[in-house]
């Protein structure tokens, strides 16, 4: 099984929220992130225009989700437009009410 972190403008959570429902992919976890990239920030005005300053992280959201092996190439080529997904091996995963382990955990 694979594990994807999925880093997201936050106005895309619900489109990628319905994306893995098409896929039928059981869970997600996400949090508000800020971060450093390649991206331009947008200026900041405060106040009645007067100052205004780059911010020099951007916020997004980091999206995290545990999926079958055999669903990795369908997710990500359907995904949402912007954003940044990386790719990691998962060797187990257990549920600890039902007692299952592995893809039937999830």
């Amino acid at each position: 099984m694979k594990r994807l972190d999925i880093i997201i403008p936050h106005e895309r959570v619900s489109q990628l929220n319905e994306l893995l429902h098409k896929h039928k992919v059981g869970g997600m976890t996400f949090y508000d992130v800020k971060g450093r990239g390649r991206s331009k920030n947008e200026p900041v005005h405060i106040g009645t225009g007067v100052m205004q300053y780059v911010p020099e992280f951007g916020a997004r959201t980091k999206v995290e989700i545990l999926i079958p092996y055999a669903q990795v190439k369908t997710v990500t080529i359907d995904s949402v437009s912007d954003g940044k997904i990386f790719v990691y091996d998962v060797s187990e995963a257990y549920d600890m009410g039902t007692k299952k382990s592995g893809d039937a955990a999830l």
